[in-house]
């Protein structure tokens, strides 16, 4: 299992599709999981540091989790079905660790809300991840010898080709 971090959320003006974007935090790939415009600007509000004037859906679920003694651990993307990705929520209550079946934008807009890390299972990573053109990778040119599943690159190529084509900004630059 490899710790992501929120990469970027971003909206595709052509076909209004939004995307979350994980990256690994100790590699250069990322993976792209589309999500509803709902969740994107819940997600959103969060790492724009927006106030809420009432609390949003996963506002009201981590409020729940709290109120009946519970303590959100992490969320982890733990599986790709038929391009889709499944997600648990891990909650520790009462000396027990449960996992949560969630959908993945859930999962990640509850762990921003909860400041809590994101997960992703390495099969998953090893699926759905792959590094920006630019970006340096660290691993081992003997990934693909490794992989346990055959990577579908025919399936995958419309998330290579929908990253590629978005415009995202440094950062950095953005603060200037």
């Amino acid at each position: 299992m490899v710790e992501a971090v929120i990469e970027a959320v971003r909206i595709n003006v052509v076909n209004d599709q939004h995307v979350v974007i994980l990256k690994e935090m100790t590699g250069p790939r990322v993976v792209p999981i589309w999500i509803g415009p709902d969740v994107a600007h819940a997600i959103a509000i969060v790492l724009r540091g927006d106030e809420v004037s009432r609390p949003l859906t996963h506002d009201l679920l981590r409020s729940a989790i709290l109120e009946m003694g519970g303590t959100i651990h992490r969320a982890i993307i733990n599986d790709l079905k038929d391009s889709i990705f499944f997600a648990v929520i891990e909650v520790d209550q009462d000396g027990k660790r449960l996992q949560i079946d969630a959908r993945s934008s859930d999962a990640i807009a509850l762990a921003v809300r909860a400041q809590c890390p994101i997960f992703v299972e390495d099969h998953v990573l090893e699926q759905a991840g792959f590094t920006l053109p630019g970006e340096e990778s660290e691993e081992p040119e003997t990934v693909a010898e490794q992989q346990t599943e055959p990577i579908d690159n025919e399936r995958l190529s419309v998330f290579r080709e929908f990253i590629n084509n978005l415009d995202i900004d440094d950062p950095k630059r953005e603060n200037q």
